[in-house]
């Protein structure tokens, strides 16, 4: 008698692996081909399994992404000034944003909710300690160009164009371009 293979256990079902999928259906396939259909046969179960942790649907789905690709971190340990901070979140926030192009709308146009806010906070309070004042003036001045900086940055990538072959969102001038608006706008606010 052959021995069959034993059959692995399903991997249980998770918020984290449902954001893990629909990262990869919207950042390979576009965020309009993001349905609960096609997250639930890339995840293997039937789309109304997605309901028990997102039970508002697609709506949360899109409020998750958003806030996955803009809750960002920075611990300030080793960043002295405002300026070395406001650098750091604004570099950090360019990553994420560019390493999942597919939700870049999401995150221009959803409201920053839960871990997202929060690390707004923590931006605003840790450039506040530094010294900066209007921190909050100055933390949305930093978000705006970021968030235009990486969309006019995935526009020329060609990545956004359906017809297009590109994989990578980056332009090849992205990171100097950015280096340099990113120091104009620091002086401008420490005026």
């Amino acid at each position: 008698m052959i021995a069959m293979p034993a059959k692995r256990p399903p991997v249980p079902l998770s918020l984290e692996r449902i954001v893990d999928a629909a990262l990869h259906i919207a950042d390979g396939q576009g965020l309009r081909r993001l349905t609960m259909r096609r997250l639930g046969d890339a995840l293997q179960v039937e789309a109304m399994a997605i309901y028990h942790h997102l039970p508002r649907g697609k709506e949360a789905l899109m409020d998750v992404l958003a806030e996955h690709v803009t809750a960002v971190q920075v611990a300030p340990d080793g960043l002295g000034t405002w300026q070395e901070r406001a650098r750091a979140w604004a570099r950090a926030s360019r990553t994420a944003l560019l390493e999942h192009p597919g939700v870049l709308s999401l995150a221009l146009t959803k409201p920053s909710k839960g871990a997202a806010l929060i690390a707004v906070r923590e931006q605003v309070e840790q450039l506040q300690e530094a010294g900066l004042e209007g921190a909050g003036e100055a933390v949305r001045a930093l978000r705006a160009y970021v968030f235009g900086s990486v969309a006019v940055e995935v526009q020329r990538s060609g990545w956004a164009d359906p017809d297009a072959t590109v994989q990578n969102a980056r332009t090849e001038d992205g990171e100097r371009d950015f280096e340099h608006g990113l120091d104009a706008l620091i002086r401008g606010l420490g005026g």
